[in-house]
């Protein structure tokens, strides 16, 4: 059997609510790679020095919600304070309006994939894998430096500390790997 004989396409339904006598339109159902954008847009933006900060993943979750699964528009400056327009739709109740007009399940399945996504994340970055890489991206921007040290050595400035840490050790040999003995 054929797929093409199946004669079957992805549905373009959309459940119809009013806000303030405004009719917005509401996806039932969002593709897959909006809804791995709609996931991992929201964890990038939540995240501040490696940490999740549940605040702020709540507000671009369900503000990306809005945006993803809306025919709501918003400017450019609109979007550039993401923060205030969660406060206004929360605030407002409209927020609840729209996540309850999108089926349970379909809602159910981004949440889960918003979750399963942050531990893995979260595990990610406390392996070794993710410290390798870490420490290969850094590397080349570090070698610049470690050559700048190199090519201004001063020997004669190593040898002043030399001398001055074996005066200060009692004339004893600092440059040892034997054990002090007294």
């Amino acid at each position: 059997m054929e797929f093409s004989k199946l004669n079957i396409k992805m549905p373009n339904v959309t459940k119809t609510i009013k806000i303030n006598d405004i009719e917005i339109k509401v996806k039932q159902y969002l593709p897959i790679e909006d809804k791995i954008n709609l996931v991992q847009i929201a964890l990038q933006q939540s995240l501040q020095d490696g940490v999740y900060i549940d605040g702020l993943l709540t507000a671009y979750f369900h503000m990306y919600l809005v945006m993803f699964y809306t025919d709501i528009e918003f400017t450019d400056e609109e979007k550039q304070d993401i923060l205030t327009l969660f406060n206004i739709f929360d605030s407002t109740q409209v927020l609840n309006a729209i996540i309850g007009a999108i089926p349970e399940k379909e809602l159910n399945d981004v949440v889960e994939m918003l979750n399963n996504q942050q531990k893995i994340n979260v595990t990610y970055k406390q392996s070794s894998a993710y410290l390798i890489s870490q420490f290969i991206d850094v590397l080349p921007s570090q070698m610049e430096k470690v050559g700048e040290i190199v090519n201004n050595f001063d020997p004669s400035k190593y040898q002043a500390v030399i001398d001055f840490a074996t005066a200060a050790n009692g004339g004893r040999n600092i440059v040892t790997n034997q054990p002090v003995e007294e």
